[in-house]
């Protein structure tokens, strides 16, 4: 997996990719900590369920889908009832 370069503020997607990452740590907030593959990241997981081991899918430090355990990148979207319940 090819992670773009950041540099500064600039969030690990640079660019108008989805990038996956695995969850390191959940924190408080509704963020979580993920390994990019060259880096730790602090990013938002608001919009899905996720857990410490789990993969997702990055836009702008926003996880934004989850994927399945055994390395296919097929999207789990979440719910809509879920998400209107938050």
């Amino acid at each position: 997996m090819t992670v773009p370069e950041c540099h500064g503020e600039v969030c690990i997607t640079c660019g108008d990719v989805a990038v996956p990452v695995t969850v390191v740590e959940i924190r408080a907030g509704d963020l979580a900590l993920v390994d990019t593959g060259a880096s730790l990241e602090e990013i938002s997981v608001a919009l899905v369920d996720t857990r410490v081991g789990g993969r997702v899918l990055v836009h702008a430090k926003e996880a934004i889908a989850v994927l399945p355990d055994d390395g296919e990148d097929e999207v789990e979207a979440k719910p809509e009832a879920e998400a209107d319940g938050r």
